[in-house]
């Protein structure tokens, strides 16, 4: 296949070298991250420490929730049999092989936030269940069966670890087909995709009911895991997107055309757009019925030192990207791509930003050292694993077998 005239000019054993500058800063962030996170949990002052134990949650599970989408986005290719996907693959398929690291240190920042009382206290704190005491809360009784630490921990380490090994053998079958071609690795891969599609598509809303939304173990909404799905693949979209320009502008991937380009911009448009719809649903329900235990949830958002940012996740996640990317050249451009996805990420992260902290600090909240410090060490963390994974293959998996389908790709 690779002797038509086509091809002369692709070297598909071409391997990305992580060096230089990006190695450098991504264990600058992870040294500046550690030294924030050590900051917040050696002041001494309980509210600082709970607050360094949000912002853990809230990174650990970002950094595993895109982690995931990488997976997500590798099954839903093999299972659609897309073939437009095949010359950028490899780049989810690295960020889903970090998901067994992602995930190993999520469950240590949930078992120690459990164990320290400094998050999942609303269910998980002395005298809840006993009638007799101060703390006793009918409610949290009433839920103990689904809500106790042991079936709570396994649930996570069960679907954590499920998510974990479809990740890393879809990899490996990959790199697999790499090396013997043929058609096997990809059969294998399209029935374990359809296996693992399905087993995620159950799990993952009650993997965000447990992480997220047990932090106010009160309240609940039916809505809350496929807005949390939503965010996650549009963040695990626009990463994709920032690796694919990121590497084009430094000279890889010159198969990957703006033709790919807009085909990922078309998915986060459209899937901002939904993630809109479902954030819009469970909100204005909520609103309209006015029943107090649901409406408890938005009324701490909408305390003043939240509600600025209530409103500006809905301008950044929502406003922007349709204004932004509706245009078809938009797609196309990558300076254009690389702004939106960024900036998406960072709406992200105020998104789950506003599900973790109301439930958690409350009025204690800030932003500082703290906030930015571990979000820069999860971020170098995320560059310095998935970058590393990524130069240890091939960048294009070359006996795909849609990949010159891929190369000839134009919309």
């Amino acid at each position: 296949m690779g002797t038509h005239s086509h091809h002369h000019d692709y070297n598909f054993n071409e391997r990305y070298e992580f060096a230089g500058k990006a190695k450098m800063f991504s264990i600058i962030a992870v040294v500046l991250g550690v030294a924030a996170v050590a900051f917040g949990l050696l002041s001494g002052d309980s509210h600082t420490v709970e607050r360094t134990y949000a912002n853990l949650l809230l990174m650990g599970y970002y950094f595993t929730c895109v982690c995931a989408a990488g997976a997500f986005f590798v099954a839903l290719q093999y299972v659609t049999q897309s073939a437009w996907s095949a010359g950028l693959v490899r780049i989810p398929q690295a960020m889903a092989g970090v998901l067994p690291i992602a995930s190993l240190i999520l469950l240590v920042i949930v078992g120690l936030g459990l164990t320290t009382h400094n998050l999942y206290h609303h269910w998980h704190a002395d005298g809840l269940l006993d009638p007799n005491h101060a703390n006793y809360d009918p409610i949290i009784e009433g839920k103990s069966a689904y809500l106790n630490v042991p079936f709570f921990l396994t649930r996570q380490i069960v679907f954590m670890g499920i998510y974990s090994i479809f990740a890393v053998v879809l990899a490996k079958l990959s790199y697999k087909e790499d090396l013997e071609g043929g058609l096997t690795s990809y059969k294998k891969s399209f029935k374990l995709s359809a296996i693992f599609l399905v087993i995620f598509g159950f799990t993952t809303p009650i993997w965000a009911f447990d992480t997220i939304m047990s932090l106010e173990a009160h309240w609940f909404s039916t809505m809350f895991g496929w807005y949390n799905f939503a965010a996650m693949w549009v963040s695990g979209i626009s990463c994709i997107t920032i690796i694919v320009v990121v590497l084009k502008k430094a000279g890889y991937m010159n198969w990957v055309n703006e033709n790919h380009l807009h085909d990922l911009g078309k998915l986060m448009f459209g899937f901002s757009i939904f993630w809109t719809y479902v954030w819009f649903a469970q909100f204005m329900l909520i609103w309209y019925s006015n029943i107090p235990e649901e409406t408890v949830y938005f009324y701490k958002r909408w305390e003043p030192e939240y509600k600025p940012w209530f409103w500006l996740s809905i301008i950044i996640n929502f406003v922007s990207p349709l204004l932004i990317l509706v245009d078809r050249d938009a797609k196309r451009k990558q300076n254009v791509m690389l702004f939106v996805a960024i900036l998406l990420l960072a709406g992200h992260w105020l998104d789950y930003y506003i599900m973790v902290m109301p439930g958690t600090v409350a009025e204690h909240r800030g932003f500082g050292i703290i906030e930015i410090g571990t979000a820069l060490g999860f971020l170098g963390l995320f560059i310095f694993l998935v970058m590393s994974k990524l130069s240890k293959q091939a960048l294009v998996p070359k006996n795909h077998p849609f990949l010159d389908e891929s190369l000839h790709h134009q919309i």
